[in-house]
């Protein structure tokens, strides 16, 4: 019974809908309230509120597909959020997932008490709720942008990490790595220690930890390496270690590679993907972000120079 209390929470704060034909958001919308003007519906899709398949959805033409879940949040007053660091792509009673942005701490460290991921965040939760917060789950670099999720109670944590190996199902970064790969597809397992400041790579035991990232070429041109990497085990810079051991390090890394070669001016890692089962229904949750842009932008055919006549 307790569990279905907890269950019930969850799913309370949202109307689901299920989509039984093609058609753009807005029409599905007012087939679904049809006593809601237009301006109504826009003003939900503008306020955030509004969620496709888990993620929260502001395209007023998005085409939906049979099969689709379109839920619209009851909480709309406290649903306000504006940040140009991280954005919330999902958020219910026991977690919040969002997209963070490169430069941005997840979390304060002893040398850094900066604006973090976490500080963003517990503000906004603290505005529904003194006593509210939110809990760390999993960290991404700082210079590494992407999907990170946070728990919003500490039993919520203590699942999470307790657990992460069997909630977690998918969690995929891309990566634009220096000069063209020699594989397709391929594995690196190497031993990491972590120092602080550096972490070192072996590829024998030498008392580190045992380290697997698996990564697939999508793409190859211009001098780069456009690379999407699967972690099966997740240590600090393990993807930047490991890029580095193959001769192949992500472009604008200063610490694992040449900071010299930054086309973009940032380090070109991003987490794209993150799947997993909701620690407390049970659901499995799939969200993705696009490639970022300028990491496209590396592998379009180069533009030949045309002098200025003076």
């Amino acid at each position: 019974m307790a569990r279905e209390k907890l269950i019930a929470r969850a799913r309370a704060q949202y109307t689901d809908y299920i989509v039984k034909e093609a058609m753009e958001l807005m029409d599905f919308l007012s087939s679904q309230m049809p006593q809601a003007s237009r301006t109504k519906l826009k003003s939900l899709l503008s306020k955030r509120i509004v969620f496709v398949d888990n993620v929260i959805t502001t395209q007023y033409n998005f085409p939906l597909k049979p099969g689709m879940k379109v839920q619209i949040s009851r909480e709309k007053g406290n649903k306000e959020f504006h940040s140009h660091l991280l954005k919330i792509v999902y958020e219910d009673a026991y977690i919040i997932v969002i997209e963070k942005m490169q430069g941005l701490l997840s979390v304060s460290t002893d040398r850094q008490k900066e604006r973090t991921a976490y500080h963003i965040l517990s503000e906004y939760v603290k505005r529904s709720g003194r006593n509210n917060g939110v809990y760390i789950v999993h960290r991404l670099d700082r210079d590494t942008s992407g999907l990170m999720m946070f728990a919003k109670d500490e039993k919520t944590q203590y699942t999470l990490r307790d657990n992460w190996h069997d909630i977690v199902t998918d969690r995929r970064y891309v990566a634009v790595v220096t000069g063209e790969m020699e594989k397709n597809a391929g594995c690196i397992t190497s031993w990491l220690t972590d120092r602080t400041l550096y972490v070192y790579s072996s590829p024998t035991d030498d008392g580190g930890q045992k380290s697997i990232t698996h990564y697939r070429t999508i793409k190859r041109a211009n001098g780069y390496s456009l690379v999407e990497l699967n972690l099966e085990t997740g240590r600090r810079n393990q993807i930047r270690v490991h890029m580095q051991d193959l001769g192949h390090p992500i472009i604008g890394d200063g610490r694992y590679g040449m900071e010299e070669v930054n086309p973009i001016g940032r380090l070109a890692l991003h987490a794209f993907k993150l799947c997993f089962y909701h620690p407390v229904t049970g659901e499995l949750m799939r969200f993705e972000t696009p490639y970022p842009g300028d990491f496209k932008k590396l592998f379009l055919k180069k533009q030949e120079k045309v002098n200025k006549v003076e």
